[in-house]
């Protein structure tokens, strides 16, 4: 702090508390310097200590986990649109943080790029010095003021603070309500910007059911990222391999419908949220999930970003190989995005999505695919200059060979977020017909209405910080408006000053089953289409607070189930951490479920340890396994990452899958791959 340039920086201070009150200024100290030069942006963070006592994190691994540790973060706004932009960052230990900004005020941690940063301790205060290159991030050429913010998170006082003040119903990375960082000159042009990432990678791996001998393979491929312009990005992939990214988390499957898992795959997820936020969580067009999932991915480029202040674009095109023993051919997948801002954060968008199948001739002894799948699309967001009204209105066409009438889908809500006061009401149509293969529409031919209703009350003193009822009434109806579904939820929820949380809650269930259905999806015999089934369910949710060593939570519902059955479910999470090098945890769900014949009764036990073992902040294990007594199989997972320089990574990964009684190995794996960040 004590070098020239810091010594004649303007110091940001005088931040305003968030929680647990968003009334006044924060108690707990934080000063923030920022300097420049030709090439790069440098940042210094005082963060001063509330209270005696040591720091709290999880760990030292990248991208933590916002409010279980104590943190520091940039959000800047290099556009001033209020809706996009970047996140930088660390936690008391010196784990960085770093993800790309949408939708206002939503961070994806998947976003990587090469920055430096330090963290050193001191008994009054812990400081954070990082240094961003210009062609680390996109920016409009010869702008001179970016939104901006800065938040901090302490523990130890439970305070959430923030430079410019955000109301507390709202996240810190809230862009409508940054303050501004004005440049005495627009910042420099970066120049060429140009990154090639190849990887190498050798494995291994042997399937023991089938006896065959161990496969062994090595491969290559590259990256590439170049900017086009300041603001514009084009990312180019040849023969992309995942292979170092987590395995799915294991759930207890007791639904009626396809179950959705995140896309994991760092080339899908970068600057991706043009195409995978567009519809809701249950209609989503497009799904990068489809892509390359058991077929090589041979090539793809994405061409992605803003073309000034109003417009904003993304274009993807992927081509994968043909499977010869599913008889699938090689298809290609063309995703096609335009957003256009209206208004003070609005925005309208539109989308469409062609996957192609080349040259196919379906085979009479292998499953049949479409030749092609299309979908077109436009969507209206709102988001008001204040944040508290929010929502979007969707109109959706799909068209694919001998699929015709009713291939449409139409949704909007509404949302309004005030201190005390959250009020929604949304509602779908999706038709029978309506198909979207490269996406996540899990049911078709249906009507829902959703309203929910939250209040929320304010003590003025004592150990609770808010507390309020919910009330939601899920309904589902056929293209006739005939009722097949409706669930009636009331809860009370109340957050401790502390942070932990306790959450009561029952609901009224009705289901008229639209196809035959195993509720315990297992293969046994199934209810017939048509059957109506009611029952009542109680549950409770309590999280412990986050600044304690030891963590835990739980969470049990008993209540009636389909045929007059029972149904109780257990589950809980047990966390331990040293810190800041290990984190051990260890999840559980308990299902007993109570039916008459032939299902009887059926217990499902589902466990899943885990040991993170951070040695440095650039060296990091991960260990877990997971016990699926539906499944019948075990599974365990090791990864061993050192990230030796910004950006480019060793990696170590280690599978086995398991019968769990007798204990008998499945398949086993082991892949080592190395991966460089070249910047020309």
């Amino acid at each position: 702090m004590d070098e020239p340039a810091w010594q004649a920086a303007d110091v940001a201070t005088d931040f305003h508390m968030i929680l647990p009150m968003d009334t006044s200024y924060a108690n707990v100290r934080t000063d923030v310097r920022m300097v420049y030069d030709d090439q790069h942006i440098y940042l210094l963070v005082v963060n001063y200590n509330g209270v005696p006592g040591p720091y709290m994190v999880e760990s030292l691994r990248r991208d933590f986990a916002f409010l279980k540790n104590d943190n520091f973060l940039l959000f800047m706004d290099p556009f001033d649109d209020q809706t996009n932009g970047y996140s930088f960052g660390a936690n008391a230990a010196g784990a960085q943080w770093d993800g790309i900004m949408y939708d206002g005020g939503k961070v994806d941690l998947s976003w990587d790029n090469k920055w430096s940063s330090v963290v050193k301790n001191y008994p009054d205060k812990w400081i954070f010095e990082a240094v961003i290159p210009f062609k680390t991030i996109r920016y409009k050429k010869g702008i001179s003021k970016w939104g901006i913010n800065f938040g901090r998170n302490d523990l130890k006082t439970t305070e959430k603070s923030s430079w410019a003040p955000v109301p507390r119903q709202f996240p810190s990375a809230s862009l409508a309500y940054t303050g501004a960082l004005v440049w005495d000159v627009p910042p420099p042009d970066p120049g060429p910007n140009i990154s090639v990432i190849p990887y190498l990678l050798g494995g291994v791996n042997k399937d023991y059911t089938t006896g065959k001998k161990a496969h062994y393979r090595g491969d290559g491929g590259v990256d590439a990222k170049i900017a086009v312009t300041s603001s514009l990005n084009l990312d180019l992939t040849i023969n992309p391999d995942f292979s170092q990214v987590d395995v799915d988390k294991q759930v207890t499957n007791l639904d009626r419908f396809e179950l959705f898992f995140p896309e994991k795959r760092q080339f899908f997820l970068e600057n991706g949220d043009q195409f995978t936020n567009f519809g809701y969580s249950t209609i989503r067009p497009f799904f990068s999930r489809r892509i390359g999932l058991g077929v090589p991915i041979l090539f793809g480029a994405r061409l992605s970003g803003k073309l000034d202040k109003n417009w904003r674009m993304g274009l993807m095109n992927m081509q994968t190989d043909a499977e010869s023993s599913q008889g699938l051919p090689a298809q290609n997948f063309t995703v096609a995005a335009l957003q256009r801002r209206v208004f003070a954060r609005s925005n309208v968008g539109l989308l469409f999505i062609n996957k192609e199948s080349i040259n196919y001739q379906p085979s009479a002894d292998k499953p049949v695919y479409s030749r092609y799948n299309r979908n077109l699309g436009m969507e209206y967001n709102l988001a008001s200059s204040n944040n508290f009204w929010t929502g979007k209105a969707l109109l959706l066409k799909s068209a694919t060979p001998g699929k015709t009438g009713h291939d449409w889908v139409h949704a909007a809500n509404l949302q309004y977020t005030s201190r005390v006061w959250n009020i929604s009401w949304q509602h779908e149509y999706v038709g029978h017909n309506y198909n979207a293969e490269v996406g996540y529409v899990p049911r078709q031919g249906y009507i829902k209405l959703l309203p929910q209703v939250t209040r929320l009350f304010f003590p003025k003193a004592g150990a609770v910080l808010s507390h309020g009822p919910q009330v939601q009434l899920t309904n589902f109806f056929d293209e006739h408006m005939k009722r097949t579904d409706n669930e009636l939820l009331l809860s009370y929820g109340i957050v401790f000053r502390k942070r932990n949380t306790l959450n009561v809650w029952t609901t009224n269930s009705y289901v008229r089953l639209l196809q035959p259905f195993d509720p315990t999806n297992t293969g046994k015999d199934s209810l017939a289409t048509g059957t109506v089934h009611s029952w009542n369910t109680v549950g409770v949710d309590y999280v412990s607070r986050p600044q304690s060593l030891f963590t835990y939570s739980f969470s049990g519902r008993y209540g009636g189930y389909y045929a007059d059955g029972t149904r109780l479910t257990l589950g809980g999470e047990l966390g331990y951490r040293f810190q800041p090098y290990v984190s051990i945890a260890l999840s559980t769900t308990y299902n007993d479920i109570r039916l008459p014949q032939p299902w009887g009764r059926n217990a499902f036990l589902l466990a899943g340890p885990r040991l993170d073992v951070t040695m440095t902040n650039t060296l990091f294990f991960t260990g877990f396994m997971q016990y699926n007594e539906q499944l019948k199989n075990m599974n365990l997972n090791t990864r061993l990452q050192w990230r030796y320089r910004p950006a480019s990574d060793l990696f170590i990964v280690y599978t086995d899958n398991y019968l769990p009684a007798p204990l008998a190995i499945k398949t086993r794996a082991l892949v080592i791959k190395l991966v460089y960040w070249l910047n020309i």
